[in-house]
């Protein structure tokens, strides 16, 4: 998995880091585990836990990604222009993939901030 750095979450945003890795890095975030045997979500907030048992794939469900906006703290929501200085997509990039890429940077770095590192 890669590392939560300012070039990883660029890397998102831009669409050249697979889906995959991307969900796996807020399924982490969130606490999911994989086992040998499956899903692990013993350390995930129970209202998570109890909507999605198994981590949902954020790119391919706007339920999750909707939950994963709330759950991002009101003085986190800006971070995406504030540490990245990202301005958004423009208009025929409007897309729900990218866009709810962009929702995942934007709680990964809350994420990171809450962690108390930078990228």
């Amino acid at each position: 998995m890669p590392t939560l750095t300012d070039a990883t979450l660029w890397a998102i945003l831009n669409d050249e880091l697979a889906d995959d890795a991307v969900n796996r890095l807020v399924w982490d975030g969130l606490g999911y585990r994989e086992t040998g045997q499956g899903w692990d979500s013993s350390a995930v907030e129970p209202a998570w836990a109890e909507k999605f048992p198994e981590p949902p794939n954020f790119i391919e469900s706007r339920p999750a990604t909707v939950q994963l906006t709330r759950s991002i703290p009101p003085a986190d929501k800006q971070l995406l222009k504030e540490e990245l200085g990202f301005k958004g997509y423009t208009v025929d990039q409007l897309i729900p993939r990218l866009t709810r890429r962009a929702t995942m940077v934007s709680w990964l770095l809350s994420y990171r901030r809450r962690q108390g590192t930078e990228g």
